[in-house]
């Protein structure tokens, strides 16, 4: 069972459909974490989410990407008109609001909003380096748009590493002896500091960490690496899936579902970290991870199939397997690890799921980037988007690349562009805020793949 610490989020619905900026969830209580460092809220009728480090959005200035609004530099008062929050979409404005965007992105001011910072990033740095200026392991992809980012804390790193090594290790026994190596090579605390840096506390890491964990061991034993392959997936699949969305049946057979649960590693490991997150997360919360992991799973059984067919997708058929396999179930979450509550009506709207869908393409996309070499070195052949481009519009491995290059661009370009406009057409903090958390998970997933040198080489294209 979970160990004690994080309290149930309370949803922040009601007030943010009361108040236009003053739907700031509570912060979950102290845990006792050492490295968590939550100061006094900065205001005492609002008490708001620890503040992070200024974490911007990304530079953009969209082609028609900006909000109509009735005044320049709108932020959300503490005491603000009440909101429709079905009016909360993108709305197309003229280039030169730009400035009206700025202060818009920079986002909401006066108490209860320090940590809502959303402020334009300026230059980044040169390839090769973080945005402190220092030298990171890996060779970025030439070509590729992306926004390096700080090292991740090292403290936080060692811990959630201790922490999740002992979980996947003893807990729940997803990494036998013999993978602990490739386990460790992963680097999953890296990985989840980075992505998560505004997380208030080592637990609420720990919630990214587990699911993440489980994940891969779901990937690698069921599809992958480990024993995986396409015949019976399905099967397989909706078995591990009721780890997560639990069965509803009658007495006579509830035990034996229970029971199957622990019959291997990657239910085990559903199991457990779901436990956790639902634990610390709103009701909503938890049900939009299972919808998302939904998705995922329906996009490994489309790939599933065409393997077992031997069919190469064309390109747009490629795309839309991987907008469902993909990462989104990742930054979908980086409400529950900040400790607050984007409400489910934000969630569901369709510009915030644009913005959603396109972080997750893009991020998606720089996987098959990197691990393009990694993929050709194993047996049969193993879709990615370059090798699909290459198949499909006949152009050779180093053209395909390349332009797999520039449809990431395309989309990391898209998703800026709506998540700005989103950002200026509904600036409510919890909106501001996840944008944010999401544009931070996206660098900090290229930071993860730069890096992360035992796993991935560049092809020698340039």
């Amino acid at each position: 069972m979970p160990e004690p610490g994080l309290s149930p989020l309370q949803s922040s619905l009601p007030i943010a459909a009361a108040r236009f900026g003053a739907h700031l969830a509570t912060p979950v209580p102290d845990t006792g974490d050492p490295s968590a460092t939550a100061p006094p809220a900065a205001s005492p009728h609002l008490p708001g989410p620890p503040a992070p480090p200024a974490l911007p959005l990304h530079p953009v200035v969209p082609a028609a990407a900006t909000a109509s609004m009735s005044a320049p530099g709108v932020s959300a008062p503490v005491d603000g008109p009440t909101t429709d929050l079905t009016s909360c979409q993108a709305k197309p404005v003229e280039t030169e609001l730009a400035g009206v965007l700025e202060r818009v992105l920079r986002g909401p001011s006066g108490l209860g909003t320090a940590g809502l910072s959303l402020s334009l990033r300026e230059a980044p740095p040169a390839p090769g380096a973080t945005a402190t200026g220092d030298p990171v392991e890996g060779r970025p992809i030439p070509g590729l748009y992306f926004h390096p980012v700080a090292e991740p804390d090292p403290v936080r790193v060692a811990e959630v590493g201790r922490r999740v090594r002992q979980w996947a290790v003893e807990e729940v026994r997803a990494v036998p002896e013999e993978w602990e190596d490739q386990f460790d090579g992963f680097s999953v605390s890296r990985y989840m500091v980075a992505c998560h840096p505004d997380a208030p506390t080592v637990e609420h890491l720990m919630l990214a960490a587990r699911l993440m964990v489980a994940e891969n061991a779901v990937d690698d034993c069921y599809c992958e690496d480990h024993g995986g392959s396409p015949v019976g997936l399905g099967s397989r699949l909706l078995l591990a899936h009721t780890a997560l969305d639990p069965l509803h049946t009658t007495k006579e057979y509830e035990g034996s579902w229970a029971r199957s649960l622990e019959e291997d590693a990657p239910r085990r490991a559903y199991r457990s970290a779901m436990e956790y997150f639902a634990n610390a997360a709103t009701a909503s919360q938890a049900d939009r991870f299972r919808h998302d992991m939904a998705r995922l799973h329906l996009g490994y059984l489309a790939e599933a199939a065409w393997a077992q067919d031997g069919h190469v997708p064309q390109v747009w058929e490629y795309l839309a397997m991987r907008q469902f396999n993909n990462f989104r179930p990742c930054p979908t979450i980086t409400d529950t690890v900040g400790g607050y509550e984007l409400p489910a009506d934000l969630h569901a709207q369709g510009a915030m799921q644009r913005v959603i869908a396109l972080a997750g393409n893009a991020t998606t996309i720089v996987n098959d980037l990197y691990s393009y070499t990694k993929e050709l070195a194993g047996p049969g052949l193993h879709l990615n988007l370059p090798v699909v481009i290459a198949e499909r519009e006949c152009l050779t491995e180093r053209e395909a690349y390349l332009k797999a290059v520039e449809v990431h661009n395309d989309l990391m370009h898209a998703f800026e562009a709506e998540a700005a406009a989103l950002a200026a057409a509904c600036p409510v903090p919890s909106v501001l805020r996840f944008l944010r958390g999401v544009a931070v998970w996206v660098d900090g997933n290229h930071y993860w793949h730069q890096t992360n040198t035992y796993r991935y080489s560049l092809p020698d294209f340039w």
